[in-house]
């Protein structure tokens, strides 16, 4: 009977809500504004809830945010997914790194274990995306969401002159969800969290440094924004009621 009720993969969601949003300005965290009469973050949050590849639910809280989240969020909206609240960090990779020590506290007992790390402000993850990357991770164990981008990038010398143009092409504008296999990612955040690296921007990274594996880029969404600016939220709103 224990065979038989062993599961073959189990899959962690990291929800990054600790940000400080000092660009969006204001007093309400850019994650907890609403959105359609619920706070950003709930949104992704649902998409994971719903969804039947994800076992558990690990959400990363902003300082003294704890409590608030709980209450305000997971417990007023029903979130049952959700294993655990802990504390984010510094930077966004010493918040994650916080999570993957908590995910790394269970065995699960299933033959494949991958951890999905998504940001709390990007609202409109949806089932279709978790599915293909659940598809992508089982395959190539690293992989991240992206869309190629639509303008021209130049890159800039230390005094704002342009001193390249690279080929667009091959340029992307990175996402989240970013997916690993479990062991991976938890062997590369182990690797850079004995240095301090402040060039560290997503998890990728971390594996690209760490590890040398290569990781798939899956075409998201252009509609998977970050709500960052104030630019941003009328935007959200209108692909909300477009999903509505």
């Amino acid at each position: 009977m224990e065979m038989e009720n062993k599961k073959q993969t189990y899959c962690t969601a990291i929800v990054l809500a600790a940000g400080q949003g000092k660009r969006m300005g204001g007093n309400v965290l850019k994650q907890f504004l609403e959105l359609k009469g619920r706070p950003v973050i709930c949104h992704c949050l649902q998409a994971f809830e719903d969804s039947d590849k994800i076992d558990e639910v690990i959400l990363v809280a902003g300082e003294g945010k704890n409590e608030y989240c709980k209450k305000e969020i997971v417990e007023k909206y029903g979130f049952r997914k959700v294993m655990a609240i802990v504390e984010g960090g510094k930077e966004r990779y010493h918040s994650v790194w916080n999570a993957l020590q908590k995910a790394g506290e269970s065995d699960h007992g299933a033959d494949e274990e991958y951890i999905f790390i998504h940001d709390g402000a990007r609202p409109f993850l949806d089932a279709e995306m978790i599915d293909r990357g659940y598809e992508c991770v089982r395959k190539d164990k690293a992989c991240v969401f992206a869309m190629p981008v639509k303008d021209t990038i130049k890159v800039a010398d230390g005094n704002d002159y342009v001193c390249d143009t690279p080929n667009r092409a091959y340029l992307w504008q990175i996402q989240t969800p970013q997916i690993f296999e479990k062991t991976l990612i938890m062997q590369a955040y182990k690797s850079i969290m004995e240095y301090e690296d402040e060039t560290i921007t997503d998890d990728a990274m971390v594996v690209e440094k760490t590890t040398g594996r290569k990781v798939r880029l899956i075409k998201g969404s252009y509609e998977n924004i970050k709500i960052t600016t104030p630019e941003d939220l009328p935007i959200a709103e209108i692909f909300a009621e477009k999903r509505k």
